[in-house]
């Protein structure tokens, strides 16, 4: 008892008064008398040896706390559109794992923002318009103004210039590149309106990429964000719109619950710097 208290840095009585108290809590006989001593009984020895567990169990949560405190494990989910996939992802997820290589990321191929918050990603690239509201629990951060521009063939007629209007696209044979028919396409076609013609889509392709592949094959013309044209296919040029200039624009949405984290705050600022980053 003496040797106890002396490595606890209690008096004798103190752990006297735990062991007693220890006993009557769990109905348990724990220490009996040996001599003039005392030794732990079956019991006793069995409590200690859980006891040594349930310390260990406890030391490894504060040690996971301590972690998902500063970010060094966890997990993040992360949802982008295409284009954002292609040109942004990359980079973002490489500065994440760079700083926080414990940190788990989710990452979901997302043209839409779920309508139950439960499906929702942690962070989540979003187009919209002006006005966007996030919703109940959620904070959105505008990343870029993204304007249209048109990819022609090489030897088209415009295929010289930096800039047209996008009334001089009315008589082209247009190519489909939104075959979801999101915001993105009714975007465009508000502008075709302002305009004062409606495109003829001639060919429909599910994706910007297809769609510029066919405009390489000289099939026709595509309208798509300046963001999807990043990688254009040899063959392929692209001429900025005016009057008016069709444009998106992209937030990125985060769950307040997790915002102050690191792996959130990380993402934010990755998402930022690739948003002010032009592509190659």
């Amino acid at each position: 008892m003496q040797a106890a208290a002396a490595n606890l840095g209690y008096t004798p009585s103190a752990v006297s008064q735990h062991l007693t108290a220890l006993q009557r809590e769990t109905g348990l006989t724990l220490l009996a008398r040996a001599g003039r001593g005392l030794r732990p009984t079956a019991a006793g020895h069995a409590l200690a040896a859980e006891a040594d567990r349930v310390l260990a169990r406890v030391g490894a949560a504060e040690s996971l706390i301590a972690d998902l405190r500063t970010g060094r494990t966890g997990a993040l989910s992360i949802a982008y559109f295409a284009s954002v996939g292609a040109a942004w992802m990359p980079q973002v997820v490489r500065g994440i794992l760079t700083e926080l290589p414990g940190v788990r990321l989710e990452l979901q191929l997302r043209e839409h923002i779920p309508d139950s918050r439960e499906e929702r990603a942690d962070v989540q690239v979003v187009v919209a318009g002006a006005g966007f509201e996030p919703g109940s629990g959620f904070t959105a951060h505008h990343l870029l103004d993204d304007p249209y521009v048109a990819a022609v063939p090489a030897g088209h007629r415009l295929a010289g210039l930096v800039e047209t209007d996008l009334v001089d696209l009315a008589d082209e044979r247009w190519v489909d590149n939104d075959f979801a028919r999101g915001w993105c396409r009714a975007n465009l076609l508000e502008a075709c309106t302002a305009a004062g013609f409606s495109p003829a889509f001639r060919v429909e392709a599910h994706d910007y990429r297809t769609a510029l592949a066919f405009v390489a094959a000289g099939i026709g013309v595509t309208v798509l964000p300046a963001l999807g044209a990043a990688h254009l296919p040899e063959g392929v040029t692209c001429i900025r719109l005016l009057r008016p200039t069709p444009t998106r624009s992209i937030h990125v949405v985060v769950h307040e619950a997790v915002e102050h984290t690191p792996a959130a705050r990380l993402a934010v600022a990755a998402l930022r710097d690739a948003a002010q980053t032009p592509p190659p």
